[in-house]
């Protein structure tokens, strides 16, 4: 008596939605991702025991390097644009629409001024190059000649001030005053790194970190 053929169901497995659902998710992060660009001024921190981690938000960070020169950034997008429009009611500089869009993209800066819109204006690549930012101007004074005193107090009030605007999202959670960080290179010489840290206490901006690298053997 012959056995009965049992049908054999089929083992292959019909990818197309899964595609469909890959195809659609590299779309999303495609078109909702941006290219971060380079930081403008690199320094070599000097290294330390030391792992506390600096937060990823709300901090502006000042670095100092190649004898002396300054740079300002501030970690949040929207801080570093509102920061621009109140150096920009400063110092009477009129910025474009297109120039707070790429401002919002430089983690650094480190031009007076008077020259921001020119560094604005050019391809990204041309920015990094040596010569072009030369630094924040720092003096021991409060005016408008100590545009790094003026920096660091209007991202400040920047960050308080988009704080306050946030207070009414119920998912909202208060960070705080802006953080400030010292990034120097490990080869920059006492005067320099003092005559920020005295900017800053100008202002009354007593609390503020380091930033440095671990040691290897702390790695």
């Amino acid at each position: 008596m012959g056995k009965a053929k049992v049908k054999r169901a089929s083992t292959s497995i019909d990818m197309t939605a899964m595609c469909d659902v890959s195809f659609l998710l590299l779309s999303f992060f495609v078109m909702t991702s941006t290219a971060k660009q380079p930081e403008a001024f690199p320094v070599d921190t000097p290294a330390s025991t030391t792992k506390d981690k600096l937060p990823d938000s709300n901090v502006g960070i000042i670095t100092i390097g190649d004898k002396g020169k300054v740079f300002f950034g501030a970690t949040d997008r929207d801080v570093r644009v509102k920061t621009l429009e109140k150096m920009s009611s400063r110092y009477g500089v009129q910025f474009s629409q297109q120039d707070y869009d790429q401002f919002a993209l430089m983690e650094n800066v480190g031009a007076p001024m008077k020259a921001i819109k020119q560094v604005l204006g050019m391809e990204p690549s041309k920015r990094l190059e040596k010569g072009v930012q030369n630094g924040i101007p720092v003096d021991s004074t409060e005016t408008l000649s100590n545009e790094l005193y003026q920096w660091v107090q209007t991202a400040r009030l920047a960050a308080a001030e988009l704080n306050k605007e946030k207070e009414s999202n119920k998912d909202f959670v208060d960070p705080g005053p802006l953080k400030i960080a010292i990034k120097a290179d490990g080869a920059e010489k006492y005067p320099s790194i003092n005559a920020v840290i005295e900017t800053l206490r100008n202002q009354k901006q007593n609390k503020f970190s380091f930033i440095t690298g671990l040691r290897a053997e702390d790695k």
